[in-house]
């Protein structure tokens, strides 16, 4: 497998990094052509994987085996991290949405990549107890650039972005 980190992708080069929520290999390459670092995919990962370049960022939830086989990383909540293998060909993304999840992934693992979903304000809030050294990437249920740009200033290294248009 050519080597894909997402973590790379998203600390390399200046600004926030955008992530392309897919769905299918059209969206996927179009996501490329356009600029995006990486794509979040729900859906078809093998195909998505033939489609593209960028690293993968896939669900647990709805990947499955043949998914994670096929992506680079994986978001996963923490109650379910200890079921997934990370290796050199798969990085964890530990899913947090409130300051208790926060500590718990703190406290039981030391995760180079957190992924931090809620509203904008919420992520902030997160933000701020995140130690230094740790990426970030944002999920939040609405963007816009305003908002990317705030959150670069705040220290969050890429937001997923669901708009094609924001690409």
């Amino acid at each position: 497998m050519t080597e894909r980190l997402l973590s790379h992708a998203i600390a390399e080069g200046d600004g926030i990094s955008l992530v392309a929520l897919v769905s299918d290999p059209e969206s996927a390459r179009e996501a490329e052509a356009n600029g995006a670092e990486a794509v979040a995919v729900v859906g078809d990962v093998a195909s998505v994987r033939e489609a593209t370049t960028l690293p993968i960022l896939c669900f647990w939830v709805n990947a499955g085996t043949d998914g994670l086989r096929h992506a680079d990383a994986c978001v996963v909540r923490a109650s379910d991290a200890d079921r997934v293998e990370a290796g050199e060909d798969l990085e964890l993304a530990l899913w947090v949405d409130d300051e208790e999840q926060l500590e718990e992934v703190l406290e039981r693992f030391d995760p180079e990549l957190l992924l931090l979903n809620g509203t904008f304000e919420t992520v902030l809030d997160l933000l701020a107890d995140v130690p230094a050294g740790k990426l970030v990437i944002a999920e939040l249920r609405e963007t816009n650039e305003a908002l990317f740009e705030e959150l670069e200033r705040a220290g969050v290294d890429a937001v997923i972005v669901r708009d094609r248009e924001l690409l």
